[in-house]
């Protein structure tokens, strides 16, 4: 079933919001202010989701997507925009959310990094189909949509000749590209260097090629200067490093003359940052179930927790600790939002809320807000 839409405004999460005569269509594939043809996809009780198959009235910033599966491969939201366009989508999504969950008002804007729109994510999960080949998952879909005789348009010239290597009907191949290596991880069979090797501020790292790291080659030096910058530590300061990872942020707050504590649930991750960043101290558990555990007063804490946030439990054990900043770092602005509503209760507020194009091509973006004690 098609309709004939005029596209509204952003949402978050890649769409654009339509209405089909009173009812709200989550859209694909569209910019706001076209008009276009548009097949619902699925029909629910309060909205329903559909997406462009013919744009009758394009808006200025449209383009043609670079990538020949950009319709079909759930990996890139908005290969169709130009750059500008991108980051005024990004922009309007990440002040909805603020203004909407947390009553914050606005007023900057998402910034872009170097290295442009494409080859920048050195982080990759290929499908495999029944065929052996690699690829990915289409939107909202288990379906395994091959790679393009190109490869992945954003992706930071992965081994695909390896990759295939160990490719198997059914199976994931993780692909790692470290600053000085690449590895390919198949079902049993792994291909270079595991874990792969990092630096970052002159800081050497090793991290497990399916571990957690940021994707964009650029990201972990952006977002640690954001944090640098924004918490302005001073030698002999305490600091806390929540959902430290294997110690990316404890790295730099050591470096700049901090006694740092980190904590995160993953054995494995809190294993490497030991190795990493031998001159802090690490505690392997759970956050939620850590925090009667967590200093009694600190003056600084970064928080950078999974997409989810980190909850009203965790703000309020922050908070308790009195520190004279904090660093939250953000993959989701909906839960940075909710999070700073909770701070907001506990008497902290943002001085300064910046955003990262740090995933180019798709809705992801990544936020930094440093928030102070007021009053």
């Amino acid at each position: 079933m098609t309709r004939a839409l005029r596209l509204g405004g952003v949402a978050h999460g890649g769409f654009v919001v339509a209405r089909d005569e009173e009812k709200v269509v989550f859209v694909t594939g569209g910019l706001p202010g076209e008009l276009a043809t548009v097949e619902i996809t699925e029909r629910g009780k309060r909205f329903d989701r559909g997406r462009v198959v013919e744009v009758l009235e394009p808006a200025a910033g449209r383009i043609e997507p670079p990538c020949p599966i950009a319709g079909e491969c759930g990996g890139c939201d908005w290969q169709f925009a130009d750059q500008e366009t991108q980051l005024d989508l990004k922009t309007a999504v990440v002040a909805e959310q603020l203004r909407r969950l947390a009553g914050i008002e606005w007023d900057g804007r998402v910034e872009a990094v170097p290295g442009g729109l494409t080859g920048w994510r050195t982080r990759l999960r290929f499908a495999v189909d029944g065929r052996g080949r690699l690829g990915f998952r289409a939107r909202r879909s288990h379906q395994v949509i091959p790679l393009p005789e190109q490869g992945c348009l954003i992706a930071a010239d992965p081994p695909y000749d390896e990759a295939r290597e160990v490719a198997e009907p059914g199976q994931e191949v993780i692909v790692a590209i470290g600053t000085d290596s690449a590895t390919s991880l198949g079902p049993r069979l792994g291909i270079g260097d595991d874990p792969v090797h990092e630096r970052v501020l002159g800081r050497d790292f090793d991290v497990d090629a399916d571990g957690f790291w940021q994707v964009h080659r650029e990201a972990p030096e952006t977002l640690t200067r954001a944090v640098l910058d924004g918490l302005d530590p001073r030698r002999g300061e305490s600091a806390l490093d929540l959902y430290c990872g294997v110690g990316l942020f404890a790295g730099a707050l050591v470096d700049a003359g901090c006694d740092v504590l980190g904590v995160e649930s993953g054995r494995r991750a809190v294993a490497q940052a030991r190795r990493n960043v031998p001159q802090a101290r690490f505690s392997a558990a759970p956050l939620e179930r850590a925090l009667h555990d967590l200093p009694g007063s600190v003056d600084l804490v970064v928080l950078d927790p999974p997409r989810k946030g980190a909850g009203a439990s965790v703000v309020r054990a922050v908070a308790a600790a009195g520190p004279r900043a904090v660093a939250y770092v953000a993959c989701d602005p909906s839960a940075l939002a909710r999070d700073l509503a909770y701070f907001a209760e506990q008497g902290y507020a943002p001085t300064s809320i910046r955003g990262f194009d740090l995933f180019p091509m798709t809705q992801h973006i990544e936020c930094v807000a440093i928030l102070m004690p007021q009053g």
